[in-house]
């Protein structure tokens, strides 16, 4: 009886992404770091983008510094020169006016000549505060973050992918907290504005298709970031972890997070748009396109 021969494991297409050229913004610490190394080992090369420029800098260096000598085709840049730098740092503050930050947006284009893959990972929290405590800059400086920023970011760059026909993915970090789910009390102008995220990310997606502009989010869940250190701390956080998630635990942004994104940068995801990613949607909603998982909506938790 001949024994069965099995071929070697094959690890899906988004792990080498040679050749793409991806911008994050929140990139000086939290998710929006660990996006751009992940990324950048996949073979990515990475803008990162933010306000803290000390941090961007060391960020670069250390990707820099990596081994990429099995990436070597990934090292050619478009017009065919050998292209040291994998990641350059970017100063982008998402809550300045709109020329500003379109001044940021074509230093990031003209660094390596294109933009594949705009990541809109900038944003905050804010306090912790009933709706009658809230200020009206707190609510602002919120919106602004979340909402405002990351819309004139997306259109400064899909305006250029646009410009040269090459089409593009736009993933934004939005959160389960704009869901019908995970409210939180004190955390109004949070959750509105990530409400109001997951629809902007619906309309882009419907109006930019036309242009071979990708538009989806993701909608992680409990998550230790920069943003969450705090909450994490907390003893009753693990109560909650084990009525909100089957598994009973908080999440770690490598796997479930990272290779999302790589998913969505790669071709692989080229008919994948208006999606909000989730992972525990009950109840179904027509898609607006077909989506290769089980239903419509994913949240990461």
């Amino acid at each position: 009886m001949a024994i069965q021969q099995h071929s070697p494991l094959k690890l899906e297409p988004w792990n080498d992404l040679k050749g793409k050229v991806v911008m994050v913004t929140g990139a000086s610490a939290g998710l929006g770091r660990e996006f751009c190394l992940d990324l950048a080992r996949a073979g990515c090369k990475i803008i990162a983008a933010a306000r803290r420029t000390n941090r961007l800098q060391s960020l670069c260096d250390e990707i820099n510094q990596l081994d990429f000598s099995i990436l070597s085709s990934a090292l050619t840049s478009p017009m065919g020169a050998v292209e040291s730098r994998r990641a350059v740092a970017v100063e982008l503050d998402v809550c300045a006016n709109g020329k500003s930050i379109e001044e940021s947006v074509t230093k990031a284009w003209d660094y390596f000549g294109f933009i594949d893959t705009l990541v809109n990972n900038a944003g905050i929290r804010g306090n912790v505060k009933s709706p009658l405590e809230l200020s009206e800059k707190e609510w602002d400086d919120t919106m602004a973050t979340n909402l405002k920023g990351q819309w004139l970011v997306s259109k400064y760059v899909c305006i250029l992918m646009n410009k040269a026909n090459r089409g593009g993915s736009i993933i934004n970090i939005s959160s389960i907290s704009g869901l019908d789910r995970a409210l939180q009390r004190g955390a109004l102008a949070y959750i509105t504005s990530k409400a109001a995220l997951n629809t902007l990310t619906k309309v882009m997606a419907m109006e930019l298709g036309e242009h071979n502009i990708r538009v989806n989010c993701i909608c992680p869940g409990l998550f230790k970031s920069e943003i969450t250190k705090d909450l994490m701390e907390k003893d009753w956080i693990k109560n909650v972890a084990r009525r909100m998630n089957p598994l009973g635990t908080f999440g770690t942004s490598n796997p479930a997070l990272t290779t999302t994104i790589r998913y969505l940068v790669h071709d692989s995801s080229k008919y994948v748009s208006e999606q909000e990613r989730n992972r525990k949607k009950k109840k179904k909603s027509m898609p607006s396109l077909m989506l290769p998982l089980t239903e419509n909506i994913y949240y990461y938790l």
